[in-house]
């Protein structure tokens, strides 16, 4: 028996929740759900949001050397034009890229990095 039945929310916390969800909606295409001061959700009417909250003090996570808890993946028709397209909203390409070019590591304005990968065949 489960006790989890369904992934709801994947939640980031950052300094600039606005600013942070403002380039995910860019990336993704998804409508903004909520927005306060200190928090904002993304979606895109599927099961699962993206949220940006505000923590005091936030310190970006370093990328390979640091703390990251948690990284996000997308699957992407074309990994170079997406990550290209990602660059020119903000996104940086850090030097360090393992997976010998099966994915490509980004991280977004505040430093979280999320991979690209290829869309299966079809998709």
């Amino acid at each position: 028996m489960s006790v989890l039945k369904q992934l709801s929310t994947v939640v980031v916390n950052c300094a600039d929740p606005g600013a942070l969800a403002a380039f995910y909606h860019k990336a993704t295409g998804w409508e903004i759900t909520h927005s306060d001061q200190d928090s904002v959700s993304l979606g895109s009417g599927a099961s699962i949001q993206l949220a940006f909250v505000r923590v005091d003090g936030y310190e970006t996570p370093g990328w390979p050397d640091g703390t990251t808890y948690v990284h996000l993946d997308f699957t992407v028709s074309d990994v170079e034009a997406a990550a290209e397209e990602l660059l020119n909203l903000g996104a940086s390409r850090p030097v360090f890229q393992p997976g010998e070019g099966q994915w490509i590591v980004l991280t977004d304005p505040e430093g979280h990095p999320f991979c690209l990968t290829a869309a299966p065949a079809g998709d």
